[in-house]
């Protein structure tokens, strides 16, 4: 199949661009134009901490350093995005596939530029209800069980970021980096994927918050892929995020669709994240 209508990759908080090479080799085989770029603070804008990759490891210095990337916040998350989003798109709308925290991101995206935005694709992401900041949903009921909380190093409102040791070489410290984020996932490639990740993630933007409207956000159609093994987006909380904006615009529901996966599938089925995007978008 083929498409007039482009597609853009965003990727979720400690990730990049970099994520998504799978599914946009295999979009492409299908003749459709796709970008994958970089968040706010992430990829080529991330700043690094020096303490993560001190040795000797000082945990002391790790728990206190100020993140360098603790200025960054929904707004200008949100408006680099929709800058991406005009570029790709050449002053037509685009399809946007927000991966996680991008979720957050694409949701004030498309309350400011909804024309830009021909269809919202949330891939077990973040999609907040109006005037409610991520930060929120971490802490429900729903999310019990998550494993990104217990693998952060530093306190988030101390430091300015979300921090993990992506560096350590802790046996059981990194097998709880794989399960959180990669546990269907071979472990060489789990591996290297841990490598580039981003130490710090800006808290900023999961503080931020977005007022939703009928005729900006609310009148996008939008896509849900929800994924069954995801240990960092519990799927009571994904079940959430779709029955909260539904309720909320119950002339615009939410499209489903299913993954048996981690909450990386762009790793783990490339192929089936690929097809599911061509068919919706």
């Amino acid at each position: 199949m083929s498409s007039s209508t482009r597609l853009l990759f965003l990727h979720g908080y400690w990730h990049g661009s970099w994520c998504w090479s799978e599914v946009t080799t295999r979009v492409a085989a299908a003749g459709r134009d796709s970008v994958a770029v970089d968040m706010a603070g992430h990829g080529l804008r991330a700043r690094r901490p020096r303490s993560v990759y001190a040795r000797p490891f000082d945990p002391k210095a790790i728990a206190t350093e100020v993140s360098p990337v603790a200025d960054v916040d929904l707004d200008q998350a949100g408006d680099l995005l929709v800058s991406q989003i005009k570029q790709v798109g050449r002053g037509g709308p685009v399809t946007v596939v927000a991966h996680s925290m991008g979720g957050t991101v694409l949701t004030r995206a498309a309350e400011q530029t909804p024309e830009l935005i021909a269809h919202a694709v949330y891939l077990t992401a973040f999609m907040p209800a109006s005037n409610l900041p991520a930060i929120t949903y971490i802490d429900m009921p729903e999310n019990a069980g998550e494993l990104i909380g217990p693998s952060l190093c530093a306190d988030p409102a101390t430091i300015g970021a979300l921090r993990l040791d992506v560096a350590s070489v802790e046996p059981d410290y990194r097998q709880q980096l794989r399960n959180a984020f990669f546990g269907d996932v071979a472990p060489v490639v789990a591996d290297a994927a841990i490598a580039l990740l981003t130490p710090d993630a800006p808290t900023g933007i999961a503080l931020g918050a977005t007022t939703l409207t009928r005729s900006g956000w609310g009148s996008i159609p939008r896509t849900y892929v929800t994924c069954a093994q995801d240990m960092a987006v519990r799927p009571a909380l994904q079940q959430r995020f779709i029955a909260d904006a539904d309720a909320a615009f119950p002339d615009n529901l939410t499209s489903i669709e299913a993954l048996d996966a981690s909450h990386s599938p762009f790793l783990s089925l490339p192929q089936q994240v690929a097809d599911i995007v061509n068919r919706v978008g």
